[in-house]
């Protein structure tokens, strides 16, 4: 489906998709492909964009997860979208970006919490901010997991047969790394929560951790700093990446 708000702004500025794609310095056949197949830039680049058209972002590429995740995820949803980088930890769960849409259902479906369409909702949502790891200059992602987010069973063995088989995939991605803390490691500080680490085209670097109730993003520098030593923790208890990944292979064999 192509984008016809994004064409008639370009005719309304007598921009081609080549004088475009000259003035953001991206190829043309890449800026053919927004208005014809309604394919979505990066972040920057949609600035950019939006800027030379007199438009707002959200006019050209309206963002359907600000709409779908929970009010409290909204500011870190939008972050994501224009940060370079994540590392991420996870103790108990395959991170949201890794997430397939079996699991994160399950997940979100657990102990009837939710109605069945605030659940769809999220689900929907989760898989949209997905996208940033598909786009044209996607973040690089380094993901921790402990081996018990393979082991445990999410859904079925069916939805964890799925979940290991896709997170093996992107793992393989050049952007993508998911290291796996083996089980027999004794604990570590880790597994006080997760948290994400971010970081900025700018270079500010921000985290998100979870609690209970819901997330919160820290700003504060000495916060910041606290969990990158946490970083430095988790990554040194985990598997190198190719390892990891042999690993992930060898139980997903497990739930099929």
């Amino acid at each position: 489906m192509g984008n016809e708000t994004l064409r008639l702004a370009m005719a309304a500025m007598g921009e081609t998709a080549e004088s475009l794609a000259e003035k953001v310095r991206v190829d043309p056949k890449t800026a053919a492909r927004w208005v014809a197949k309604g394919r979505v830039p990066h972040p920057r680049t949609r600035y950019a964009v939006a800027n030379l058209l007199g438009k707002e972002v959200a006019e050209l590429w309206p963002t359907p997860l600000l709409r779908r995740d929970v009010p409290w995820f909204r500011k870190w949803a939008e972050l994501e979208q224009e940060a370079t980088s994540f590392r991420s930890y996870e103790p108990l769960l395959v991170p949201g970006l890794l997430q397939t849409e079996a699991y994160a259902r399950a997940v979100l479906s657990s102990g009837g919490l939710l109605p069945p369409a605030e659940v769809e909702r999220i689900v929907a949502g989760r898989l949209d901010r997905q996208a940033i790891l598909a786009a044209e200059a996607p973040p690089q992602l380094i993901a921790v997991i402990d081996e018990m987010v393979l082991r445990r069973v999410t859904g079925d063995r069916a939805v964890m047969a799925g979940q290991a088989a896709h997170l093996a995939a992107m793992a393989e991605r050049e952007h993508v790394q998911v290291r796996v803390i083996p089980a027999e490691n004794p604990w570590h500080a880790g597994l006080a929560g997760p948290f994400v680490l971010a970081r900025l085209p700018e270079g500010t670097e921000l985290a998100y951790v979870d609690n209970l109730l819901r997330g919160h993003i820290v700003n504060d520098p000495v916060d910041v700093a606290n969990v990158g030593r946490r970083w430095e923790i988790v990554t040194g208890e985990a598997l190198p990446s190719r390892r990891s990944i042999e690993l992930i292979r060898e139980v997903a064999t497990t739930w099929s």
